[in-house]
């Protein structure tokens, strides 16, 4: 008994957030942020790659008529950052959206995610918030995705 517990405890760490699972920015204004509010771009556990939260936002010179321009540069991101761990749209099996006025949102927002998440389609729940962080963030969009395994890594 006492070498079975020996070897599942060397098997494998009991936790996920150890550094080489940890996703960072590369851009190190990005990393300064994550740093001063304490979090990480995404986490591997696993063959799942758990995605902190991107918030899609108007720059100060942008309207509402620009909200594509502002789902499309968060979309870009969380793609990196799909990338850095080793997934993909493709790989997305959950999303949770945050807007701050879901009815004025929603078709714009549909619109662009059709354009990187494609059927069959992963889970997705739409929640409508007062305020996100910044100011000016229309909507906070977070993933969780698998991973390519090493055998799979070769395929299309």
């Amino acid at each position: 008994m006492l070498m079975m517990i020996a070897a599942l405890a060397a098997a494998e760490p009991p936790y996920a957030r150890l550094p080489q699972n940890v996703v960072v920015p590369v851009q190190a204004e990005n990393q300064q942020v994550l740093d001063e509010w304490g979090y990480a771009d995404a986490v591997i556990d696993g063959d799942r790659v758990w995605l902190s939260g991107v918030v899609a936002g108007l720059r100060p010179d942008e309207t509402m008529a620009d909200q594509e321009a502002a789902y499309d540069r968060a979309f870009k991101r969380l793609e990196d950052v799909l990338k850095r761990a080793g997934s993909s749209f493709d790989g997305v099996v959950e999303i949770t959206t945050f807007h701050t006025d879901l009815p004025a949102q929603i078709e714009a927002f549909k619109k662009v995610k059709h354009r990187y998440i494609r059927g069959p389609f992963p889970a997705w729940t739409a929640i409508d918030v007062d305020r996100l962080v910044p100011d000016r963030g229309l909507v906070e969009i977070k993933l969780v995705a698998r991973r390519r395994h090493a055998a799979d890594a070769s395929k299309p």
